[in-house]
């Protein structure tokens, strides 16, 4: 019978680092967002960003006093999560039309292009 006894200094016995194919995290990865509902970009930068592109747009002396609801904020995230699923659904239709399984930015290019000026959910 051996009795392993560990002196201070030795490294700890850990068990082994499962490995899986390349691709197999990210197949698994990719059902697991496609199984949720919750929403995948975090919110408050985002609201930052609606914020930003507000005071850009408005003029000075309008966005410094501008308030925004939480509703409006979250409604605007769910348009622009629903908007880039669906072109990069588009997207992966256009790489496997050219025989491809990776999307290139000619690939959201030409989506962009067939989808039309406002890039509607239909």
């Amino acid at each position: 019978m051996k009795i392993d006894i560990l002196a201070a200094g030795d490294p700890t016995p850990q068990g082994r680092v499962r490995r899986y194919k390349p691709g197999t995290v990210a197949l698994k990865e990719i059902r697991k967002y496609q199984r949720s509902y919750d929403l995948l970009i975090q919110k408050l930068p985002f609201a930052r960003l609606v914020r930003e592109v507000a005071l850009d747009l408005l003029p000075s002396e309008v966005g410094a006093e501008l308030r925004w609801q939480s509703h409006a904020i979250q409604a605007l995230q769910e348009a622009a999560e629903a908007f880039l699923v669906h072109l990069f659904e588009d997207t992966n239709l256009c790489a496997i039309h050219a025989k491809r399984v990776t999307i290139m930015q000619k690939d959201i290019q030409l989506a962009r292009r067939i989808r039309g000026v406002w890039g509607g959910l239909g």
